[in-house]
């Protein structure tokens, strides 16, 4: 028998090991670095299809169209909940698996980018600084709390199978990377021994050692002095042979290239791909990898290490199920019709509930809609597309944004609500009017039967060829980094076509915002007509206006042209009904109101990653400020004036600074999901009872933060600031009252390094059920002065009836208590015995009791 016939990878009863080698073995060199690249092509001769290894899944299935959007990472962070977090992420792992077969289906087994199982999430890099725009992606500021919820999120995806993995998880950014967006490429985090290993790379080792994800993500960054993607001691000696990682590598999308292009450590793209081989990087997000034949040529490789790097991506695949017969891998049976279901809204629901904070309550809050008859809702984030969504999105089935879901809630008890957005969310970000495509007289046909627009998309900037229809509306960012299936990431061409029934007779504004040509059309009058001007990649702002009749239904045309690596469009519109949308107006409607809700904050349009933004108080995506924009602070200061009871609810991805003396009640929404909207209204009325908490501290001003590309954690964070501050790091309020009693652990000789039980009684005082958030950290009054004052190592959130005591198991984990001792290289335990604080938030310790730790 020629053994060389036998296909031991196509054998589903042989390791994923032997499977993946035998694969190797059987292409040529020629094929090996395609499948070592993101889009890996289809090898037809042995049946492998065509895979795209870029997937994303952050807080829920993203830009692959229909999806559930739950609360993003920094909300679901909030909860404070690492049950639900498992819960969501199963959620997610679910709708992806779905997604990719009917994909596959439809395609010969080929699926494309967003449409695999290889999914880069969790982002457990440390919210070290309020200014990072994609600090909104993370879990929060702290080890304990960022480490149990990426560790809870990364099994959810990855499944209970004992033989395939649901979908593949994929921290990242590996490792010390938290801004600045503006420099990314090649900036260098020069960080102190004790900062990186107590804190940085904690994280990133309790994720890999508790949940063993099959994916780790290199950051774009150098780390003192040694980019990321290049650094063998980061990925090879420390992720795989210490810790035990025993997946594949990814790289950031094409950090690869940045060793050449930005960082100057390679001499050429063929260079580089060798530097991130050979320190252990798998997969290239990008094409970089396309000159590792020229690396082979060249010497500066060989191609037994290109074998070992395709051993590690292809076991994943293998891991995955991808080449065997869809009956033996039980995943392979979720059916499309589990992607946005009810049960799944019900959970996106229930998320944007308990993520909810209450900051400030002066007694206001709940509110009674029996008491009220008008209500006016003021500020630019209330009817927020991009605050519901987050970044890193999928497209929500029925979304509701707070003013719909203030209006549900008020307006069946007869409340009168009225909204103003009164002021722009930015100075220099200005929209006038409603959402144009959302207009309740905006039609995709004449006989006003389907409401919006219906919009063509092209692969070229000449509307050329078949379009694509699809549902894209009228607000649109994207790029490379932020694509929008299907509308390509370069040189698109978009058309939207409709009607408009005006309700009034007279004129009609347009606002319009664009990189890119713009032609607008109504009736026979074309209102604007820049659509083949050459912009440069310039932010343009335009307004127009026409007279309509009523009842007139009169079409309407909207044609843009991508001219550069970017794309964005936003149209809004001011109709003759719509009061005057002004600050003025607002104030004037708000004279009478029983109560005013203060819809505040920011949008994924200003804080994110790496963007064309440079508003005053942002930069890159990042921000300059922690203070609530100025126009913002302006509505503030007048509704203040008014004397009415207000209350502020902030849409926001990172901690704002703003006047919390003013309002009565202050509650934080985060970037809220798709039944955000819902949840807020219960909670203001009071059928929910609020409970998240914090995952970050809200400093009082700019003043309070070091450099923003400093690295030290001195001064930042609740473990380091020495100073007061707005909302510390575990606050939130809650309609009734908790009690503490006496702890005490369930262990008589706790090790250090294990996890250990502690036992606290917790009473509901108060008249209403609710959830606390009982939190432990720990003190070492040994400690010298570079260590935190205290550090939180275990919480654990319960649910308690009204007048019940509940005995809260809380779950510490004393490996955070260790710390890197420089001399030996390793970790030590300063003193055996610790002071353990109970309570509600950092700043709010209630009761203590000591432990021993052995350290034998």
């Amino acid at each position: 028998m020629n053994l060389t016939k036998i296909q031991i990878w196509k054998d589903p009863s042989q390791s994923v090991e032997q499977r993946a080698v035998d694969l190797v073995s059987r292409l040529s060199l020629d094929e090996k670095p395609g499948m070592l690249m993101m889009q890996s092509p289809a090898i037809d001769r042995l049946g492998i299809p065509a895979y795209d290894w870029w997937g994303e899944a952050l807080h829920g299935v993203a830009r692959n169209g229909i999806a559930t959007v739950f609360p993003q990472a920094i909300g679901m962070a909030a909860t404070w909940n690492p049950i639900l977090i498992e819960r969501i992420a199963d959620t997610i792992s679910t709708e992806a698996r779905a997604k990719h077969h009917q994909a596959a289906r439809e395609n010969g087994g080929a699926t494309e980018r967003y449409q695999g199982l290889t999914l880069w999430s969790p982002n457990v890099n440390l919210f070290r600084d309020p200014r990072w725009g994609r600090g909104q992606e993370c879990y929060g500021e702290d080890v304990c709390l960022t480490s149990r919820l990426g560790t809870a999120f990364v099994r959810g995806i990855q499944g209970n199978d004992d033989r395939y993995l649901k979908a593949v998880a994929t921290p990242k950014h590996f490792a010390v990377h938290s801004g600045p967006e503006g420099g990314r490429f090649s900036f260098d985090s020069v960080v102190s021994d004790r900062d990186m290993w107590e804190e940085e790379l904690s994280v990133f080792e309790f994720v890999v050692r508790d949940s063993n994800p099959a994916g780790m993500m290199t950051a774009y960054n150098a780390i003192n002095g040694t980019a990321c993607c290049a650094n063998r001691w980061l990925m090879t000696d420390l992720l795989r042979d210490e810790w035990g990682f025993d997946g594949a590598i990814v790289g950031d999308v094409d950090n690869v290239a940045n060793l050449a292009d930005h960082m100057k450590v390679a001499a050429d793209h063929a260079e580089g791909s060798a530097l991130a081989i050979l320190a252990g990087q798998d997969l290239c997000s990008g094409w970089a990898f396309e000159h590792l034949g020229e690396a082979v040529e060249q010497g500066l490789i060989s191609e037994n290490d290109l074998d070992e790097a395709l051993v590690r991506n292809l076991s994943v695949r293998f891991r995955l199920g991808q080449f065997d017969p869809p009956e033996t891998v039980a995943y392979s049976s979720i059916p499309a019709s589990e992607v946005a279901t009810p049960a799944n809204d019900q959970l996106a629901l229930e998320a944007a509930r308990q993520s909810t904070v209450l900051m400030k309550n002066d007694g206001v809050l709940p509110l009674d809609p029996s008491t009220l008859n008008k209500v006016v809702v003021l500020g630019p984030t209330a009817d927020s597309r991009a605050a519901l969504l987050g970044n890193y999105f999928g497209v929500p089935d029925q979304p509701v944004n707070l003013l719909e879901g203030l209006r549900k809630k008020f307006e069946p008890a007869g409340v009168e609500v009225c909204h103003y957005r009164a002021v722009p969310l930015v100075k220099g970000l200005e929209k006038s009017g409603q959402s144009f495509e959302s207009a309740s007289c905006v039609f995709a046909d004449e006989e006003g039967v389907q409401p919006g627009l219906v919009a063509e998309v092209f692969d070229n900037p000449d509307f050329d060829g078949e379009p694509a229809q699809t549902q894209c509306g009228l607000e649109l960012f994207w790029n490379i980094y932020q694509p929008i299936p299907p509308i390509p990431a370069d040189d698109a061409s978009i058309r939207w076509k409709g009607c408009i029934t005006p309700i009034a007779s007279g004129e009609y504004t347009f606002s319009i915002e664009r990189i890119g040509g713009f032609r607008l059309t109504v009736g026979d009058e074309v209102l604007l007509d820049e659509l083949y001007v050459n912009d440069a990649g310039e932010r343009r702002a335009r307004t127009v206006s026409t007279e309509l009749v009523a009842g007139q239904t009169v079409p309407v045309l909207i044609e843009y042209r991508q001219t550069c690596g970017e794309g964005l469009v936003s149209m809004w519109w001011q109709t003759p009904l719509d009061p005057e949308d002004s600050l003025p107006a607002a104030l004037d409607s708000a004279k009478d109101a029983d109560h005013i809700i203060l819809c505040l904050g920011l949008t994924p349009e200003v804080e994110g990653e790496e963007m064309p933004v440079n508003f005053e108080g942002f930069a890159a995506g990042d921000r300059t400020t922690i203070q609530l924009p100025a126009s913002q602070r302006e509505l503030l200061d007048e509704v203040s004036k008014l004397g009415k009871p207000f209350t502020v609810v902030l849409t926001t991805g990172s901690a704002v600074a703003f006047d919390t003396d003013s309002p009565d009640a202050i509650l934080c929404a985060w970037y809220y999901g798709q039944r955000g909207g819902d949840a807020v209204a219960e909670i203001l009325t009071g059928k929910v009872n609020p409970s998240g908490r914090l995952p970050v501290t809200f400093y009082r001003s700019d003043d309070d933060l070091p450099s923003f590309e400093d690295y030290s954690m001195d001064g930042r964070t609740y473990k380091y600031f020495q100073g007061d501050p707005l909302f510390a790091f575990g606050h939130g309020l809650s309609y009734t009252n908790f009690e503490y009693g006496e702890p005490h652990l369930l262990t008589d000789k706790p090790v250090a390094g294990d996890e250990v039980i502690l036992v606290v009684p917790v009473t509901n005082a108060g008249s209403r059920d609710g959830a606390e958030v009982v939190q432990v950290y720990a003190g070492n009054p040994q400690a010298d002065s570079g260590r935190p004052l205290r550090q939180l190592i275990g919480f654990s959130r319960q649910v308690i009836p009204a007048g019940k005591t509940v005995e809260v198991n809380v779950p510490l984990d004393t490996r955070i208590l260790r710390r890197r001792d420089e001399s030996s290289e390793g970790f030590v335990f300063d003193a055996p015995t610790w002071l353990l604080e109970v309570g509600a938030a950092s700043d709010d310790r209630r009761v203590s009791c000591e432990v021993s730790l052995s350290t034998d």
